[in-house]
């Protein structure tokens, strides 16, 4: 009996010892992901509509992983989500990223990115005639962004005030903004009937305004910062790309993926995005679009010290990353960003 229990209990313990690697490099059973309305989201869409994120789950032995999506409108909307542990890929600006990045770095909550997501111009539309330079905006012009102060939008508003007026003068033209989805800045200023004379938006909505009559460009981010910038990354938690080394590396493989699919096939990717995301514009007309050389998906970081620096001079982040590879993840850190 004796010789019964101790074979017993070496039994249990061989049966303990494969269980518990097992359950150590167990990883989460569902990933969430979002989405933000307009072009920025298009790689996402695409990694949606083909299902990749799932494909390479399968590849990595987690074929049983949920894929949940969701779509949020604002980077403190985002940031809200995945510190509160409510979404593990966040899909937002240069801006929203650097605030997160900056409140946690350090702690065991600290958020990073994880790639670019792309660079897409910002166009600063307007209705007004009288209006030549932003020097010619008077206190009744109103400026659609998507957040006052903290959007990409608005800080790109900030930065050519600071070209125009000097440094002191970056908030001159904050009170001349206004809160408004891109959707409804395009109603706004299309329609005439709004206070909305001008807006700084992105595609397709930027195109769409231009093709009303009266409406031009005065200028775009890309002159501001002398070239092309990230309008959106994918971030996470450290934490979160620790404890699941398999999924995080499945989904940046489906997100090269889904990037490669974009820029070998843009007018798939446009017809994809239509499924997906209706907007009112033809395949013909998205497809020209994407085809604009300024309009890039790539997995790159862009101008992030531009923008990190300019906003830690203005006080909006309290910590200045070294370069734009403390922001990031090791994965990128061989690509060349800036």
């Amino acid at each position: 009996m004796r010789r019964l229990k101790c074979c017993t209990r070496q039994v249990a313990l061989a049966l303990l010892a494969i269980a518990l690697p097992l359950v150590a490099r167990a990883e989460t059973g569902e990933v969430r992901l979002m989405k933000q309305a307009g072009l920025a989201s298009l790689t996402l869409v695409v990694m949606e509509h083909e299902k990749l994120f799932e494909k390479h789950l399968a590849a990595a032995g987690l074929p049983a992983t949920k894929v949940s999506w969701t779509r949020l409108v604002g980077g403190a909307t985002v940031n809200d989500a995945i510190l509160a542990g409510n979404l593990d890929y966040a899909a937002a600006g240069i801006v929203p990223l650097a605030v997160i990045w900056s409140k946690t770095r350090g702690t065991p909550s600290e958020v990073k990115a994880v790639c670019g997501l792309n660079s897409i111009p910002i166009f600063f539309n307007t209705r007004n005639p009288d209006i030549k330079t932003i020097r010619d905006l008077t206190d009744k012009d109103r400026i659609a962004v998507p957040a006052v102060k903290v959007s990409i939008q608005a800080i790109i508003l900030q930065m050519a005030a600071a070209k125009e007026w000097g440094d002191g003068q970056s908030g001159r033209l904050d009170m001349n903004t206004v809160a408004m989805a891109g959707n409804d800045a395009y109603v706004a200023l299309t329609s005439g009937k709004s206070e909305i004379t001008s807006a700084m938006a992105t595609s397709p909505f930027a195109d769409m305004q231009l093709a009303k009559p009266g409406i031009r460009t005065l200028f775009t981010s890309y002159d501001v910062l002398g070239g092309p910038h990230n309008l959106n990354l994918i971030y996470t938690t450290a934490k979160f790309r620790e404890a699941n080394p398999r999924t995080h590396a499945a989904f940046l493989a489906a997100f090269r993926e889904a990037t490669d699919l974009v820029n070998k096939d843009k007018r798939r990717a446009a017809e994809m995005y239509l499924k997906i995301s209706p907007e009112p514009v033809s395949v013909d007309v998205l497809t020209k679009i994407i085809e604009d050389p300024r309009v890039q998906s790539s997995l790159t970081p862009q101008a992030v010290a531009k923008v990190t620096e300019f906003i830690h001079k203005t006080g909006l982040i309290k910590v200045k990353p070294a370069s734009w590879k403390e922001l990031f993840f090791p994965e990128v850190h061989d690509l060349p960003g800036s």
